[in-house]
């Protein structure tokens, strides 16, 4: 009770403090708030992963029922995700808030809904009881929404954070008939009435609430079709806050699926093949729209779909491994998805910092507007450069450990009995790999046209090197980087007992396989990083022999052209182009042009664009509001802006009021 009490009241004061405080201090207060929580977050955390849950039992009401608060394993190791993030973020945002001329209150209320975005994040971790999850997951959707509109003056960002709140309430809709299926069958709000109403549920019911779920924490994760909020969202939001949704609020949704996880107990295998479909579609269609987007952060957004992806296939791969009763399988599978959350959250919030360093210094997400960047803001590249090839599954760095764990586990769900099984692991494959080429072809693209080559665009002002305070936060995810790929074993081991405690059923942990399989992770990683040692030494040797030596600078050899034009360098379009026209069908191109007539003999000058929208968006969402708005356009004779009619409208209400009264009273007398 001390430790919940205590945790709420560090949330109230803070917000009380931020708003009494300077508009310097205010953001001090918001990241001396996030350390006490996260210290307070951490304490148990580490607790319950070294063996010692917290539990306490709130008696709740006669509506919720007991509200039991339980930190175990599963809640530990999202916690502890979600902590790295935000202390991060909170660093972050502070310096780069600095650059924005707001008002002192909006300010304030920035950091005020952050403090509170990170607390009910934290309980929605920790609580146990439908109704209270759903009040948190409530409570953190609309925060975030404030999070997203900071700079409510722009109409394209209100749009932006309105599409997300209604689509998170659609997820929050199906969240509650979910839970609300389970209440009428067991009469209990306890999370525990789920596995109650899976072990006595009728065939293909379990599935059917496991679709409910899906589709409630999908659309909260961004699995395709239910992702189109996270590339109108995420551009929109300031930088530190889009690092924080995606490493960490969509990471919420796959919270949410896990847990549920935890009390299925039918439909193993059917709800697994569910899940890695819909997730090879989600990593594909991610990264090919990743891709050929010319937005930095939409780009980035699209990166975030294509690793729920990954989360996903890693996901229903544990799922088939629970159905087979393939203990390994459930391990690597679950596992793998564990890790690559921790790597994923990682790796985007280092993109998103550094992203929100190139839009602080130029003012601009178009990268065809960029280039030549290494040269003004070298730190901020090599930073990107680490986060690109991280986030490609690049050895030896983080994300190859999860995704080496991915494989492994599809490897070894080739020995399940059935064709069906083998043209399911081998198609996976298959489609992790091509999503793995398109990754490292997306963000090579990105990085040789805003770094590499000369500027395109003459900028207001000469970019240069982003803040100390900014740069040490990208640093630091660096280093946490590097822990994941010196020390596997460590992480493997947690997240071993995270597996087994989450699935008490299966614990019989086959430890001398996953042990061979560290091994070689560990080896590969090691001769990596030996590698990069081996260059970094030479680069070294060189500049040293070089030191004293003159330096010039010639242009680069023009093949004989000696007036070089920075319009003749690649474009992030021409770069991707081929790729998109090959995939037209999924990735629809836009152009605004005005054709040449045959009768203009000296045609004026004309301005032609192009632009990508998202295929599910167009063809979907875009037509279902299309013919919703038809048919509310039956109504408009209800609303017709005649006085008359609504106090007409008022009397039916009374009189339908007094009619209800009396029949009830009549009912009641002579029953």
């Amino acid at each position: 009770m001390g430790v919940v009490a205590l945790f709420a009241l560090i949330v109230l004061i803070a917000g009380i403090v931020i708003g009494f405080s300077g508009p310097k201090s205010k953001g001090v207060v918001a990241i001396t708030a996030i350390l006490l929580l996260v210290s307070i977050s951490s304490f148990m955390a580490i607790r319950a992963l070294v063996g010692q849950p917290f539990q306490w039992m709130y008696s709740g009401s006669f509506v919720t029922g007991p509200v039991p608060v339980v930190v175990d394993t599963l809640s530990a190791w999202f916690i502890l995700v979600i902590n790295i993030t935000f202390v991060t973020g909170a660093f972050y945002g502070h310096y780069y808030l600095k650059a924005y001329q707001m008002p002192s209150s909006k300010i304030a209320l920035h950091w005020i809904y952050f403090v509170l975005v990170y607390g009910s994040l934290t309980a929605t971790c920790a609580i146990q009881n439908m109704l209270v999850f759903l009040i948190a997951w409530e409570v953190m959707a609309v925060g975030a929404f404030f999070l997203v509109i900071f700079e409510s003056d722009k109409s394209k960002t209100l749009r932006a954070g309105i599409n997300y709140l209604i689509q998170s309430h659609i997820a929050i809709l199906f969240l509650t008939i979910a839970f609300i299926w389970v209440y009428t069958t067991t009469g209990s709000f306890s999370f525990e009435a789920i596995s109650q109403f899976s072990a006595t549920a009728k065939p293909y019911r379990s599935f059917f609430l496991m679709i409910l779920f899906m589709i409630g924490f999908g659309t909260k994760a961004g699995f395709i079709p239910f992702h189109t909020w996270l590339p109108h969202a995420h551009p929109a939001a300031p930088s530190h806050i889009s690092g924080i949704m995606s490493g960490v609020l969509v990471k919420i949704g796959i919270y949410g699926i896990f847990r549920i996880a935890t009390y299925m107990h039918q439909d193993y295998e059917l709800i697994g093949i569910f899940i890695l479909l819909l997730s090879l579609s989600s990593g594909l269609f991610g990264i090919i729209n990743a891709a050929i987007h010319r937005d930095i952060k939409k780009m980035l957004a699209y990166c975030t779909i294509e690793n729920i992806g990954i989360l996903g296939i890693g996901i229903g791969l544990g799922f088939i491994g629970l159905g087979t009763s393939n203990y390994l399988l459930i391990f690597l599978g679950f596992g793998s998805a564990l890790l690559h959350t921790f790597n994923h959250s990682l790796i985007k919030s280092l993109l998103f910092f550094s992203a929100g360093s190139l839009y602080q210094q130029t003012h601009t997400r178009d990268m065809e507007k960029l280039g030549g960047l290494i040269k003004q803001m070298p730190q901020t590249a090599m930073l990107f450069l680490v986060g690109s090839l991280a986030i490609g599954g690049m050895p030896p760095l983080n994300a190859f450990i999860s995704e080496f764990l991915l494989y492994s586990g599809l490897v070894k769900g080739l020995m399940l009995p059935g064709s069906f099984n083998m043209v399911l692991m081998v198609t996976s494959m298959a489609v992790l790999a091509v999503i793995g080429g398109i990754s490292i072809f997306a963000f090579s693209k990105f990085f040789g046209i805003v770094f590499l080559g000369t500027p395109k665009t003459s900028l207001y002002h000469k970019p240069h090197e982003v803040s100390l305070g900014m740069r040490l936060p990208q640093y630091a995810v660096i280093v946490a980087i590097v822990t994941v790929v010196l020390f596997p074993s460590f992480y493997l081991r947690i997240l071993s007992t995270v597996v087994a405690a989450a699935f008490p059923r299966f614990q019989a942990m086959p430890l001398a396989e996953i042990e061979a399989i560290t091994s070689i992770i560990q080896w590969v990683g090691w001769y990596s990083l030996l590698f990069i040692i081996l260059i970094l030494g030479v680069y070294a040797i060189r500049k040293l022999i070089t030191k004293k030596q003159t330096e010039t600078i010639h242009a680069t050899w023009g093949c004989g052209y000696v007036a070089p034009n920075a319009a003749m360098q690649y474009t992030g379009k021409s770069f991707s182009k081929t790729l998109a026209k090959l995939l037209y069908f999924f990735v629809p191109e836009k152009k605004k042009y005005q054709e040449l007539r045959s009768y203009e003999i000296f045609p004026a000058k004309r301005n032609h664009s192009t632009y990508y929208s998202d295929f599910f968006e167009q063809v979907i969402i875009d037509n279902l509001i299309q013919y919703l708005l038809n048919f509310m356009n039956f109504f408009q004779f209800i609303q017709n802006g005649k006085l008359q009619r609504y106090i007409l409208y008022g009397l039916f209400f009374i009189i339908a009021i007094l009619l209800g009264l009396a029949f009830t009273l009549v009912y009641g007398i002579f029953s």
